[in-house]
């Protein structure tokens, strides 16, 4: 039996999760700046259109590289996405997938899930 995970405590109320990844705890947020990141990334021209983009629920894995990449730094760690496409997930894909709607659902509410 394994002990808890250690690591920061995501607050909801700032938008924040919590994700284990390569078995640390990580918070991750999509700040305003994580935003702009992701609409340069995902070629949208305003934050509707980031939306609308990701309550399509079709996400390719570079497209989960990029939201939880720019959740980690815009919470402020200082990782790359090829840092964040190395790591490791509960779960494998699917954990990656459950992380990036989390992440989206705490950003923009039911919309915007994965």
């Amino acid at each position: 039996m394994t002990g808890p995970i250690e690591g920061p405590v995501a607050n909801r109320h700032r938008g924040e999760i919590d994700a284990v990844l390569d078995g640390r705890r990580h918070v991750l947020c999509l700040t305003l700046g994580a935003l702009a990141e992701l609409e340069t990334a995902f070629g949208a021209a305003d934050l509707s259109a980031l939306a609308g983009r990701f309550s399509e629920g079709r996400l390719t894995a570079l497209d989960l590289v990029r939201i939880i990449g720019a959740g980690l730094r815009g919470a402020g760690a200082s990782l790359s996405n090829a840092d964040v496409a190395a790591m490791r997930a509960e779960g494998a894909a699917g954990g990656f997938a459950r992380i990036a709607a989390d992440l989206l659902t705490a950003t923009f509410g039911g919309e915007a899930a994965a």
